[in-house]
């Protein structure tokens, strides 16, 4: 797929972001920076179910597929001896890497 088709299906999702949200997203960062483009994909899914809006839930399915963003292969786990205790503090914070950390880090920010 070209970049121009990509850059038009990630306007396509920020015009409808912008339209329910009202939130402002990046469209060529979104092209460019994968991590952005999950989270952003995660977000309009999120809103796609929250505001039964199944136009916005296939825009984020054709926005994925295009920028091939299936989720990277997770790390091999340590052994269990090796792995620390969790603290009350690690427990609230969200995993690095998933989704909700990724999109938490871009709510509220503009790039």
């Amino acid at each position: 797929m070209q970049d121009s088709d990509k850059m038009a299906l990630a306007a396509q999702m920020h015009v409808l972001l912008r339209r329910i949200t009202g939130r402002v997203t990046d469209t060529e960062w979104m092209v460019r920076n994968p991590e952005y483009a999950r989270a952003m994909v995660a977000l309009a899914r999120q809103t796609a179910v929250t505001d039964r809006r199944p136009e916005l839930q296939d825009c984020a399915d054709r926005l994925e597929q295009a920028l091939a963003l299936a989720q990277p292969p997770a790390p091999a786990a340590p052994p269990a001896a090796a792995a620390p205790a969790p603290s009350a503090a690690s427990s609230k914070a969200p995993a690095p890497g998933s989704i909700v950390g990724a999109a938490a880090r871009y709510i509220g920010r503009l790039r």
